[in-house]
């Protein structure tokens, strides 16, 4: 084991908690034919994942990273990605931040639950792409594998803070019949996202789609909108939409 990585995990696991454990595995479904199916836990915060991240990220490099990616546990991988991303955001401050994108996209089958996805996508896929074409989105999106197009998904939160909503659209009508609830609130909820930087876009499509989309993913799409304005779209499939 590289040494780095053996001082990470004595950290962790210096903050486990069995009891939180147990919660955790219920929370992210961890039970036979659920989503995370065998992911097993030490029981330690999200903040405390995050000040281990910070404190060991400049004495790691991709090699330990890649390393701790392949951790049956589950705040290893994610400690493991904290630390990417600081890597990331580091080396791209130089113009270097390929190798660690490269290394996210060759690992990405460890990236294998929502707050995985969720604290990472958009912070290293998303502002690499931001000048570049963005075909591996949607490459991601064509895989059979749910995580792996959530990433795609939440890869655009990036773009959508910069009111670039161009691949959240196209992607959100690419994916609007996906079979998992959890691409249902990732769509909705990057659509909410970019709804509150610019709701014109957004209520265009709705305009279109909320009478065939998924409950879920329209309720988390117009979560922020006023009342009326949600009825509105909840009852969608009772409205005559023209244009």
């Amino acid at each position: 084991m590289v040494a780095v990585n053996a001082q990470i995990i004595k950290s962790l696991k210096s903050r486990a908690s069995k009891g939180r454990a147990q919660v955790m595995a219920r929370v992210f479904k961890t039970g036979k034919g659920e989503y995370a199916e065998g992911d097993i836990f030490h029981g330690v915060s999200v903040p405390d994942q995050r000040v281990i991240a910070k404190k060991y990220y400049l004495q790691s490099d991709a090699v330990s990273v890649s390393e701790l990616l392949k951790s049956r546990y589950h705040e290893e991988r994610l400690t493991a990605l904290f630390i990417l991303t600081h890597l990331f955001e580091h080396a791209q401050k130089k113009g270097a931040g390929e190798l660690y994108v490269n290394l996210y996209l060759k690992e990405i089958q460890y990236v294998n639950n929502w707050d995985l996805v969720d604290s990472t996508a958009y912070k290293i896929l998303g502002p690499w792409l931001e000048d570049k074409k963005r075909n591996i989105l949607y490459k991601l999106a064509d895989s059979k594998n749910l995580w792996e197009n959530r990433v795609a998904v939440i890869a655009t939160l990036h773009f959508i803070k910069k009111n670039d909503f161009a691949d959240i659209l196209k992607l959100s009508e690419k994916l609007l019949f996906h079979a998992h609830d959890l691409m249902h609130k990732a769509i909705g909820w990057m659509l909410r996202e970019a709804w509150k930087v610019n709701p014109g876009p957004i209520e265009t499509f709705l305009h279109h789609q909320a009478s065939v989309m998924p409950r879920t993913m329209l309720r988390y799409a117009i979560e922020k909108m006023t009342e009326s304005k949600r009825k509105y779209y909840l009852n969608a499939k009772n409205h005559t939409f023209k244009g």
